[in-house]
Formats: structure tokens, C-alpha cells, sequence
């Protein structure tokens, strides 16, 4: 690269485009795939049902405590294709790159794609890159698709929790949007927090092994653990109650959000995993979560009832019960 900055013409078609997708994007990517530079990857898939997702990643600060843009696009669309219960096996990644951002910063974010692709066991095999002027694209906004086999006989849905059912969660609430505020409000806590940002299919893959009679994952990102749950008991007519006591949070998430007025039942999630299982499969699919890479402080946090449909109580450790509401507006924005 003759520039150390994004230009304009790196966006033109022309010979500085060229020179940015060989020297900098394909250094990264170099699947078999996206070498042919095609403008369509032709791909072998397994037979089976396949399962897409798309997402576009738009958070400031671009890099944060545990994690940056190119990290976190990765792992949320891998994320988003096992939560169907498959295995995610290819990406496609579109850039829009601010005129001016430096091309070291790009390289950083790359080689963190790169990294988690690598340690999902996925192939990013198709892109495209736009430039815009200097003050229209905040650096980077990165778009992603995801393609994954489903296995043979899964089908969730958000739709089949049923009464009876328990709740598990994978892990501490609350790390990843804490650690991006912090980043971008300059505040100090004592003690590092950082993202929880990471690929989860094999978390996934297991729990499934372990209770194949799984009705549904879901991860908790924009809108936290309240919306998801919130989302999970409309779409399924039941209500949920979640038992404050059991649900984990590292004492700094807890003591930022007191301070800052958050609830940290609404606070986003990225790597992080909720399954709701029939009960006498709970302890199994507990212990393969736990057994996971990145479930090692995954709990049993509630239970499905009947009703009132669409409802999600948070028991309180008085014994108390309270109504735990989905986000309204924007708490954290630019978060994901």
C-alpha cells in the first residue's frame, strides 16, 4: 500500500482499489474462494436445509476493551446462524470505509476477522468494499452474511418454549455493553471490563448433543437479556420467571450499571447464549455449557409457565416478583 490513509480512490475500480484488496484484504482472507476475485463465490454446500443471516455493524469506538468492529461482526453473525441450530460454514463481508481512516487500523480489524473466523471453523469467501467521504462512515461499517448446514431433524424456534421448560444462560450479563461505554465516555471503574464478544456455535453444537430436545436459542445482544426473553414469551404465548439470584454478573458490570442507572437486564450482550430446554434435559445441556469454552459461568436462570402470555417476571432475592420490560428507546447507542 503506497497511501497510510483511505482515499477516495480506494473506492474507484481503478488500479488503488486493486491495490487494497490484494495487499490488504485478500492477505487476510486468502480462501481458495475469494482468490478467484469472481463477483460471486461458488460454493459446495453438505446436503440438508441450509440457514442465512445478515447483520451490519456499525459501533463506536471502533476498538474496545476485549474486542473491535471486525471481532465483533464475526462472531455476531456466526452467532446468529447457530442460534438456528446450525453449523455456520461460510461469510460474506461488506465494507464502507471513511475516507482518512487509517490503513493500520484497517489491517487490525482485519486480522481480528480473520482470527475469529479461524477459531469458528468458518470461511469468508465473498466481499465488496464502498469509500465514502470524510465525515459520512464513522471509520468503518462492516456488513455480514452467514451461511450454515442445519442438522438433520433440528427445528427451533423461538415459537415451541412450552410450561415446564427451563431457562439457561451461558454466561455473566452485561460485559460487552459496559465495556463499549466505558471505552466511549472515558470512564474508569477500578477494574478492566471487557467485552464478552465470541464465536458461539460450538457452545451451541454441544448443548445440542447433549439435549437434542432443545426448543430454541437465542443471544442477547441489542436489548439484552429483557427483550430476548420478552421477545421469546410473546412469540411463544407463555410467561418466563427469572430468578435474580441465580443470574451471573461480575460485581464491576453490576456496580457500573447502579452508577450509571442501567438495568443490567437490558444491557447488550455479544457473546452470550440463551436456551430454553424441557426440564429433564437441563442438567445435561447445563453441563455441556459449562464444559464449553465460553460457558463456564452458564446457570439455570428460570423456568416457562402458562401465563399471562408474553410476560417475564424477575423474582427478587426478597421473594418479591417484578415485571422485567424490554427496552424502550435507545439506552447504549452505536453499541453493536
Amino acid at each position: 500500500m503506497r497511501a497510510d490513509r483511505i482515499l477516495l480512490a480506494h473506492g474507484s475500480g481503478g488500479t488503488m482499489m486493486r491495490e487494497l484488496i490484494e495487499e490488504v484484504f485478500i492477505a487476510r482472507f486468502g480462501d481458495d474462494a475469494l482468490l478467484r476475485m469472481d463477483d460471486a463465490a461458488s460454493l459446495t454446500l453438505p446436503p440438508g436445509r441450509i440457514a442465512m443471516s445478515t447483520d451490519t455493524y456499525v459501533v463506536t469506538p471502533l476498538f474496545f476493551p476485549g474486542g473491535d468492529i471486525g471481532h465483533l461482526a464475526v462472531a455476531g453473525t456466526v452467532n446468529d446462524v447457530a442460534t438456528a441450530g446450525a453449523t455456520p460454514l461460510f461469510l460474506s463481508v461488506g465494507f464502507i470505509l471513511e475516507e482518512g481512516l487509517l490503513v493500520a487500523d484497517l489491517r487490525r480489524i482485519l486480522d481480528s476477522m480473520a482470527d475469529v473466523a479461524a477459531e469458528a471453523g468458518v470461511r469468508i469467501v465473498t466481499g465488496d468494499t464502498k469509500v465514502v467521504e470524510r465525515g459520512h462512515g464513522d471509520g468503518v461499517y462492516i456488513n455480514t452474511a452467514g451461511v450454515g448446514v442445519l442438522r438433520d431433524g433440528v427445528d427451533l424456534s423461538g415459537s415451541y418454549c412450552r410450561p415446564g421448560d427451563v431457562v439457561l444462560l451461558s454466561g455473566t450479563l452485561g460485559d460487552h455493553g459496559v465495556a463499549v461505554m466505558s471505552t466511549r465516555e472515558g470512564l474508569s471503574f477500578g477494574t478492566d471490563i471487557v467485552s464478552d464478544a465470541a464465536p458461539l456455535n460450538r457452545l451451541v453444537g454441544a448443548v445440542l448433543d447433549a439435549a437434542p430436545g432443545v426448543r430454541c436459542f437465542r443471544d442477547p445482544t441489542r436489548g439484552g437479556l429483557a427483550s430476548c426473553l420478552n421477545e421469546l414469551a410473546t412469540a411463544s404465548g407463555v410467561s418466563i420467571t427469572v430468578e435474580e439470584d441465580a443470574v451471573p454478573v461480575h460485581e464491576q458490570v453490576r456496580g457500573a450499571c447502579e452508577l450509571l442507572g442501567y438495568d443490567v437486564y437490558q444491557v447488550a450482550n455479544e457473546g452470550k447464549m440463551v436456551a430454553v430446554v424441557p426440564a429433564d434435559q437441563a442438567d445435561a445441556a447445563l453441563a455441556a455449557m459449562r464444559a464449553s469454552r465460553y460457558g463456564e459461568n452458564a446457570a439455570v436462570i428460570g423456568a416457562v409457565a402458562e401465563g399471562p402470555a408474553g410476560r417475564v417476571y424477575v423474582r427478587t432475592s426478597f421473594g418479591a416478583r417484578r415485571i422485567m420490560d424490554m427496552l424502550v428507546g435507545e439506552q447504549l447507542p452505536r453499541i453493536c
